[in-house]
């Protein structure tokens, strides 16, 4: 039965607990808050990659159309699948010049093979489907952005010494401040023990591919 962490960081306890940590309270810093704190959330979202990051996304294509919109704060797709006829059939990563070269006339249609990124919010795929197939995206997203309206995410329920010294970090340039190199190791430290746990289930899900 799942439980109740007894304490959550939340947005506000962060912002609290930062200003302790910088025993500042004057406005400039105050209102440089939200900012040290989305810095800290696309950092960490460039350096790892976690569960909590993992995302199943559902859609549908449409009929003649080999381009496909991808879902909000989307970061690096894991696999594509296409139900055709109730049966989920792989859609294969290429790079975009080969689908350009293995389905060359965008007009003649067929069930979708191959995907690949044609920019941040798109992908192609080939052949062009010829129906409006479903579809299922497994990928990696950024994390929903702490803000006032959004107390909590993942990763200040699992990761809030990541996100304090990640905070801490990001304010020492703008405060002039030679603290750094102990808000480094604290975050460091932090990202390194997420890195080892993202490491251990990746093998965790390779060995359950083998064995499946």
């Amino acid at each position: 039965m799942a439980t109740t962490p007894s304490w959550v960081m939340t947005y506000e306890s962060l912002t609290a607990t930062v200003l302790q940590y910088l025993e500042r309270k004057d406005a400039a810093v105050v209102d440089a808050i939200p900012t040290f704190i989305s810095l800290t959330e696309f950092e960490i979202a460039q350096e790892i990659k976690t569960l909590g990051q993992l995302q199943i996304a559902e859609s549908a294509m449409t009929a003649a159309n080999p381009v496909l919109q991808k879902p909000a704060r989307w970061r690096k797709t894991v696999s594509m699948n296409v139900v055709v006829a109730g049966s989920r059939q792989p859609v294969y990563l290429r790079k975009y010049e080969y689908l350009k070269s293995y389905w060359p006339d965008a007009s003649k249609t067929s069930v979708p093979e191959f995907y690949a990124d044609t920019d941040w919010d798109h992908w192609y795929v080939a052949p062009t489907p010829d129906s409006a197939y479903n579809f299922e995206v497994l990928y990696y997203e950024r994390i929903e952005p702490l803000s006032s309206t959004n107390q909590t995410n993942w990763l200040t329920q699992n990761a809030p010494n990541a996100m304090l010294f990640g905070t801490l970090l990001q304010a020492m340039p703008f405060l002039k401040n030679d603290q750094r190199v102990i808000f480094q190791q604290k975050y460091t430290e932090a990202l390194n023990s997420l890195k080892t746990e993202d490491v251990a289930r990746v093998g965790d899900r390779q060995a359950i591919a083998v064995d499946s």
